[in-house]
């Protein structure tokens, strides 16, 4: 019998747009089963890349959000040690791990450069599943015009946003499981 997906919502925290020039400040996994059951999470703060920089733009929104900025570098480590345990955790998650992103395009770049470089291998293939195009298909509607805003309420559970890899991972977890129950037409519980 084939091992079930596990979606693996993830957020990153980065100083800039692309990996190597700049670095992956923070990242989280909250792990899911279809059936919206949180099976584990990983997070980790990151030391920054020797030779990298945080890019203009993205320190001065970041200048914004001091709340989370903290949060991003508490207790930083280094990113070969953290992408070993992570891939470590993955392998021991329930099923076949599949990445799932908000806007999964950013976060996966980051993630899978950072696996890539510091162990090698990344357990999720070179894939990926982006949220809003899944909310896409399941409305009819366009792309750009596929926000949350524009998505139904029920899809939310009071979960905060706040730029913390770790919340937002869950929130973004949720949310998709909320997506696959309207999808097959049942309540996902728990």
């Amino acid at each position: 019998m084939a091992r079930p997906e596990i979606y693996v919502s993830t957020d990153v925290e980065t100083d800039g747009p692309i990996p190597g020039p700049h670095s992956m400040l923070s990242f989280a996994s909250a792990a899911y089963t279809a059936g919206k059951e949180l099976v584990g999470t990983f997070s980790a703060n990151l030391v920054t890349l020797p030779g990298a920089a945080g890019h203009p733009d993205t320190m001065a929104w970041w200048a914004t959000q001091p709340d989370a900025w903290r949060a991003c570098r508490e207790n930083p480590e280094e990113p070969a040690e953290a992408m070993v345990r992570y891939a470590k955790w993955l392998g021991g998650l329930p099923g076949k791990p599949v990445f799932v992103g908000y806007p999964a395009a950013f976060d996966f770049m980051f993630v899978y450069w950072y696996l890539i470089r510091f162990t090698g291998a990344s357990p999720f293939s070179h894939s990926a599943l982006d949220l809003k195009t899944y909310a896409m298909a399941l409305l009819g509607t366009e792309f750009r015009a596929t926000t949350k805003r524009s998505m139904p309420r029920a899809w939310f559970d009071d979960l905060p946003h706040r730029h913390v890899a770790l919340d937002d991972a869950v929130e973004q977890g949720a949310l998709f499981c909320a997506m696959l129950a309207a999808r097959s037409g049942f309540i996902a519980t728990s």
